[in-house]
C-alpha cells in the first residue's frame, strides 16, 4: 500500500520549497489559505492568501540570508489533515537555530492546503533568534 495522496502532496510541496519553486508551492495552497506562525517576533503572525504567504516566505529568507532549511523527519496524512515533523535550521546575525517543529496542515476536498500552523519545540528560542 502506497502513501496517502496528501503525504505525497506535502512531500512535493517541501521539495518545491527546498528548490525555491514558490509558484509550485502555491499551487498546492487554496487561494484563501491561512498561514499561522506563532511567537512574538518580526515573522510571527497570521498570513492570509497567496500574496501574504509569499510575502512571509520572502521575509523568512531575507531575515535568514537564505539559510533557512527544512528537513522532513516524518509526514502523516489523511483526507482532511497532514502533519509534518520537520527539523528547521537557519542562521541569522551570528545566531543559529536547529530544532524540531510540528507542522499541521488542513486540506480541503480538492487536496489544497487551507490552513497551516507551526509548533516549534521552543517558541522562546525562535523569538530570540528573530529579534
Amino acid at each position: 500500500m502506497g502513501e496517502h495522496q496528501n503525504v505525497e502532496r506535502l512531500r512535493k510541496g517541501f521539495a518545491a520549497f527546498d528548490s525555491g519553486d514558490i509558484p509550485a508551492v502555491l499551487e498546492l495552497f487554496s487561494p484563501d489559505i491561512v498561514w499561522n506562525v506563532p511567537g512574538d517576533n518580526p515573522i510571527a503572525g497570521t498570513y492570509k492568501g497567496h500574496d501574504e504567504v509569499m510575502g512571509f516566505f520572502g521575509k523568512l529568507m531575507e531575515e535568514t540570508g537564505g539559510s533557512f532549511k527544512i528537513e522532513i523527519e516524518d509526514i502523516l496524512a489523511n483526507d482532511r489533515h497532514g502533519v509534518a515533523i520537520v527539523r528547521q535550521r537557519a542562521e541569522r546575525n551570528g545566531k543559529r537555530i536547529d530544532m524540531s517543529v510540528v507542522q499541521v496542515f488542513s486540506v480541503n476536498e480538492d487536496g489544497k492546503v487551507t490552513e497551516f500552523s507551526g509548533y516549534p519545540e521552543d517558541t522562546a528560542a525562535v523569538d530570540d533568534f528573530y529579534k
